[in-house]
Parts: structure tokens; C-alpha cells; sequence
């Protein structure tokens, strides 16, 4: 059905006729699969073993990026997190708060997006909320999803597991989400195309703990970046880390506009970089399985986890000194969501 022109309008979050126009026509169309429910809650098999089940809000500005738009990151965000936990993603729900007025066809493309990444990531979204608000009362759309997915066996994963002498891994080059979403809001003048990494990572993650379940952590280096990131595990596991700054791969145009505005790639927001934390003697390994798959061909060892300078992150500078990674505080930018 073209859906160039229209609006969604108040009577659509009235739970009515067009209640049910606007589900048919964008959520169902583009959600259908065999758990996809019209009742209050979809009915599901239960997954054997352990489960993980995590939740996250997403309204990001501007909502289409190069790269993706919000519905895209928003089953990224939920299936990535999942997998830092080593479960596989079964299923998936969504809740949309809209404003009056918002076109119908960007909502389309929005869930057209949502479609296409579940179904790579191998997620089924089985149910979901629609909300309408009033003109002013939101940005667009929110959405939030929450997801479930099964534990691998024998997989273990927290920032609390990192252990001196283990080796710290990036999936890929750091900071291109947060500075994309800083280019596209062109607030600074600059001209530069950075393609935000946004991707579902699940069958990465995947590919190296069905060869490598010792792997000690991951975490997904989303808002704050990886910098925040390893601050997070350096405290909860009551270690240090050293990071070598040549290791860590930045995309030249990302570095160019981090270096013209003075900002840190380490603290600028990924949505397709993990962080990995794994025994020293399978870090060739591990980067091996990650090379080989579609969106980590980049991963590199960054850093060494460390039994000094516990709750700290430190850096090698250019003289071959040792410095403090400043700890993430205050607002970090730019704001993402």
C-alpha cells in the first residue's frame, strides 16, 4: 500500500479502526512470522538452559543516518547485547511512542529496516505497543526493545571475569557511529562521509565462543565508546588496563574530524565494535574466527589487562611514557540519544 503523504494521527494510538490500519499495514507487514501475535502477550516455546533478557530505549537525532536509521539500531542495540552475554537472540519486542503527525512512509521505512536486521540478526519480533503523541510531545519516534535469547553452554561472560595477562580486543574500528551522528547533524561545518557501523554482530560473537568459550568478557562500546567501556570493567573486575594507542584502529576520516574538534575516538559511541577481554594465548585465535566474519574484519588486540593500576586505564604516549586514559565524566558528545 503507498503510504507517500499520509500522517500518523491521534486516532491511530486509539486502539480502533485505525489502531489496527496502522498495525496491518506497517508492524504486521513487516513483522509477520510464526510467534508474531495479535493477543496481549505472544506465546513462545521455552528455550532450554540458561536465558539472557535485556531491554533499551533508542531516540537517536537524526533518526535515518548513513548507515541505518532507528529502527535498524534499535534491533542492533538489543541483539548485540545479547550476544556480549553469549545468547543467541530468539525473540524480540518492540514498543513505539510517535508523534502526531509523523509520515507514514519514514515509519515504514523505519520498520522496513527493523524487518531486514531481525532477519539477519535471526531474531523473530513476536510482539509490540504503539503509542501515539501529541505534535510536540516526542521527536519523531521512540522505540524500545527488549530481547530473550539462550545461553550458550559452557559460556561464561561479565566485566568482573577479566584476569591479569588477558588480552583486550576491538571488533573493529572505533568512535564511526558517534561521529557519524555528529556529521549528520551538521552543527560544525564539516564536511567528511563516515558511515555509522551499525550492525548486528550476533554470528560473530557466535563463530568465536562455539571455538573459543573461555572468552572472559565482552561488552558492547555503545554510548561513552570503548574508552567508557574499559573504565567499567577495570573496575568491576578490580584490575588495570594498558592500552597501546597504534593498535587501535580509528577510520582516517573519524580521526580527522575527532583531531579538528578535539575529540577522543575512545569516547565517541559504536554500534558494530565489541569489546573483548580473552586468555592471552587465545588472542590469535579469537582474531582469526573475527577476521574472517562480515562486520569484524578489523578486529585488533588494543591492550593487556594488568594487576597494577587497578580501577585505571592507562595509555603509552608517543615518548614511550605512561599516561591516565581520563575517566569518562560530565557530557560526553556528542549526545546520541
Amino acid at each position: 500500500m503507498n503510504l507517500t503523504g499520509k500522517t500518523v494521527t491521534l486516532a491511530h494510538g486509539a486502539g480502533g479502526k485505525q489502531t489496527a490500519e496502522l498495525i496491518g499495514q506497517v508492524f504486521r507487514a513487516h513483522f509477520s512470522n510464526p510467534y508474531f501475535t495479535a493477543d496481549d502477550a505472544a506465546v513462545l516455546p521455552a528455550p532450554d538452559g540458561r536465558i539472557a533478557m535485556t531491554t533499551d530505549g533508542f531516540i537517536v537525532s537524526p533518526r535515518f543516518f548513513r548507515g541505518g536509521n532507528i529502527g535498524k539500531l534499535s534491533i542492533c542495540g538489543t541483539v548485540n547485547d545479547l550476544a556480549c552475554m553469549g545468547a543467541k537472540p530468539l525473540y524480540l519486542t518492540c514498543a513505539f511512542v510517535i508523534e502526531e503527525g509523523f509520515e507514514m512512509d519514514q515509519l515504514e521505512q523505519i520498520a522496513g529496516a527493523m524487518e531486514q536486521t531481525a532477519k539477519e540478526a535471526g531474531v523473530a519480533i513476536v510482539a509490540g505497543d504503539t503509542k501515539v503523541a501529541g505534535k510536540g510531545q516526542v521527536d519523531g519516534v521512540f522505540i524500545t526493545t527488549t530481547g530473550v535469547g539462550r545461553i550458550m553452554e559452557n559460556v561464561h561472560t561479565s566485566g568482573s571475569l577479566a584476569k591479569p595477562g588477558d588480552h583486550v580486543l576491538v571488533t573493529g574500528d572505533i568512535g564511526r557511529h558517534g561521529c557519524c551522528i555528529l556529521l549528520e547533524r551538521d552543527e560544525f561545518g564539516i564536511e567528511a562521509e563516515v558511515n555509522s557501523d551499525c550492525a548486528p554482530l550476533w554470528h560473530s560473537v557466535e563463530a568465536v565462543l562455539e571455538a573459543v568459550p573461555e572468552v572472559h568478557v565482552i561488552r558492547d562500546a555503545t554510548r561513552g565508546g570503548v574508552g567508557t567501556v574499559l573504565y567499567e570493567i577495570a573496575q568491576e573486575s578490580g584490575t588495570g588496563i594498558f592500552l597501546d594507542p597504534d593498535a587501535i584502529p580509528v577510520d582516517p576520516s573519524v580521526r580527522g574530524v575527532t583531531g579538528m574538534l578535539g575529540l577522543d575516538p575512545l569516547y565517541l559511541a559504536c554500534e558494530g565494535t565489541l569489546v573483548m577481554i580473552v586468555p592471552p594465548e587465545k588472542s590469535d585465535q579469537v582474531l582469526e574466527i573475527l577476521r574472517a566474519q562480515k562486520y569484524t574484519g578489523g578486529a585488533a588486540v588494543i591492550g593487556q589487562v594488568t594487576d597494577t593500576e587497578t580501577g585505571r586505564v592507562v595509555m603509552r604516549t608517543a615518548i614511550g611514557t605512561q599516561t591516565y586514559l581520563p575517566q569518562p565524566g560530565n557530557e560526553l558528545l556528542p549526545r546520541i540519544c
